[in-house]
């Protein structure tokens, strides 16, 4: 294996660009999905057959899905940290 590391200027703009995005915003949002499915949940704010589909069939999978993905990117956010350190 190699020591020699390459980054190009695109490299390093593009790893700027993702730790812009993943620290700019995008998991707050992820959060707010979440807190705003809760609420819709929750038979005392919404009920009925449309929302008993949705808090068996739909949201289960839809939460399921947003925690791995705050997971993915936490991971991602520690692995631009080390690239970048390599890179800049």
């Amino acid at each position: 294996m190699s020591d020699r590391v390459l980054s190009s200027q695109a490299a390093k703009d593009a790893i700027t660009a993702l730790q812009n995005i993943i620290n700019g915003g995008l998991q707050n949002e992820i959060n707010n999905l979440n807190q705003q499915g809760n609420q819709l949940k929750d038979p005392n704010n919404w009920d009925g057959p449309l929302a008993e589909r949705f808090r068996n069939d739909t949201w289960p999978g839809v939460e399921n899905t947003l925690r791995n993905l705050t997971q993915e990117l936490t991971d991602l956010r520690e692995q631009l940290n080390q690239i970048s350190t390599d890179i800049f």
